[in-house]
């Protein structure tokens, strides 16, 4: 009998004569974890939806072997018949629905007569919950009452009560904070002792090194290389990647800083959902010309509100005032923002980013196709001239920008939303979470394009959860806690210790910044 609980050999999967995978072995063994890295667009989507039978078998060559004998499943319920579950990036629970029921979602216990049986489906799912260490949750609540950490745990219950085998994780901590993501970290652990084995699919390459007991790479749909972690390190994982030595993770173009250019004053925002509450409490800043800020804390201090308030799309209450070039300025509206000077690539691309419906330059230029009317009419060969010129300054690959924007990666969606705002000329460019769910290569690329224009003077401001990426790129962090400012530092030799001190400190206790926000 084979060592091996999965076995994936020469996969070869076709697009319309172009092969999307060529040849690519991977092989799993009970109770490991195997990291399965590459760019956005590298196949790791595609290899995951054969594995699970989204791709059937006989639309792909090769052969699966599960416990030694050749899989060929025709559907997803029967690879997860035989214990290969997958847990996608976007979840797949009924909000309104408790959390037992999403859990026997399709599998539910019955009573004779076809009644649901409750009390079994309950006390299961207590113990469910109990062996992934969560034992005081109320399986009978609905799901929606949870955050997001409880509900990946949720997904996993779920994978479990089908008696997985085989779990397949996909980007599973792109909406976890950091202590949420301990928490999966160690249950996947838990797993892999009691001999389930995982396929960890991940952009954060410090989880797939904490985690993971080898490496397969893949590249352009080819097998690059499988190693061991206890052989590599985050380095050399990134030059499979991407096929090239990165010697800066954080490059940046050398720019010069100069005078105050914006302000912030007295920012307040308000709960949407209690109005009494404040989420962002009077936070005011300057940026100087040229200068990429970058603003830290943790999950739910307020960072996202504070941003989305300044370029006038915060959904509740707020109040302040923002100044451009010494002058206050109107941002009640986003449009007003944008025709003021200042844009926002937004946090939630799929939702506020991009119009799925639309091609690929459509969204690109959305948000100036007034430049491209004439009375009734768009002039269609200016606009597509203007498209082919940003599809080429940012690298976006796309077969054609005619293409739906949902059929492309996810750094490729975010290079179009960055395209569209850029398009705009901005004097002040807001940038929340640029590169979650981005790959390494295109995180490259987008500081690359940071630093460029902040060296032709555009302010950039920069909210990320990444406190690797705001030190690598900003000249100056301000951190953000409780929804007020706990700290504005010139970014010289500052830690991630002494961020995350500020993050967790009092208002106004730590400053190295002698420059006064107005």
């Amino acid at each position: 009998m084979s060592d091996y609980l999965l076995q994936m050999n020469g996969i070869v999967k076709t697009f319309g004569g172009v092969k999307a995978l060529n040849g690519i072995d991977i092989k799993v063994r009970p109770g490991e974890c195997v990291g399965l890295c590459g760019e956005n667009g590298a196949g790791k989507s595609t290899l995951m939806k054969i594995l699970s039978a989204v791709y059937p078998f006989g639309t792909w060559d090769g052969e699966i072997l599960w416990d030694g004998q050749p899989l060929k499943a025709q559907s997803i319920s029967e690879t997860e018949a035989a214990g290969i579950v997958i847990i996608h990036q976007e979840l797949t629970l009924v909000p309104d629905l408790s959390v037992a029921e999403n859990i026997f979602m399709g599998h539910e216990l019955t009573l004779p007569g076809g009644r649901m049986n409750y009390p079994a489906m309950i006390h299961r799912a207590e113990a469910l919950m109990r062996e992934l260490k969560v034992p005081d949750m109320n399986v009978s609540l609905p799901v929606s009452q949870y955050g997001g950490g409880y509900q990946q745990l949720v997904e996993i219950a779920k994978a479990l009560n089908k008696q997985a085998r085989l779990l397949i994780l996909d980007e599973p901590s792109s909406a976890l904070s950091r202590s949420e993501i301990e928490v999966l970290l160690d249950i996947i652990r838990d797993l892999k002792a009691k001999g389930v084995a995982c396929v960890y699919i991940s952009h954060k390459l410090d989880e797939v090194a904490a985690v993971c007991d080898t490496i397969s790479v893949i590249r352009d749909g080819k097998h690059i290389a499988t190693t061991a972690m206890a052989d590599m390190d985050i380095a050399q994982i990134i030059t499979q990647m991407v096929g090239r030595e990165m010697s800066n993770l954080y490059p940046t173009e050398p720019h010069d800083v100069g005078e105050v250019i914006f302000e912030a004053r007295h920012i307040t925002c308000y709960d949407v959902d209690n109005p009494g509450r404040k989420r962002v409490d009077d936070i005011s800043f300057s940026l100087k010309r040229g200068e990429i800020l970058g603003i830290a804390g943790l999950v739910g201090a307020g960072r996202t509100e504070l941003v989305t308030a300044l370029f006038g799309a915060y959904p509740g209450r707020h109040e302040g005032e923002v100044w451009l070039d010494g002058q206050p300025i109107d941002t009640r509206t986003p449009l007003k923002a944008i025709r003021a000077g200042l844009c926002l690539v937004p946090e939630d691309r799929k939702r506020q980013g991009i119009i799925p419906d639309l091609g690929v330059g459509q969204n690109i230029t959305l948000a100036v196709l007034e430049n491209y009317s004439k009375l009734t009419r768009i002039d269609a060969e200016a606009e597509l001239g203007c498209i082919d010129r940003e599809i080429s300054r940012l690298h976006l690959k796309t077969a054609s920008p005619f293409l739906p924007i949902t059929s492309l990666s996810g750094g490729n969606q975010q290079k179009a939303v960055l395209a569209k705002m850029l398009l705009a000329k901005p004097r002040v460019l807001i940038l929340d979470e640029p590169t979650r769910g981005v790959d390494v290569g295109a995180k490259y690329e987008i500081y690359k394009l940071m630093g460029a224009l902040a060296a032709t003077g555009v302010s950039i401001i920069m909210v990320s959860s990444e406190l690797a990426e705001v030190l690598g790129v900003s000249d100056r962090v301000l951190v953000i806690g409780e929804g007020q400012l706990r700290g504005d530092f010139i970014n010289h030799e500052l830690t991630q210790e002494q961020v995350l001190a500020a993050a967790l400190s009092q208002p106004g206790s730590h400053n190295n910044n002698d420059r006064k926000s107005a």
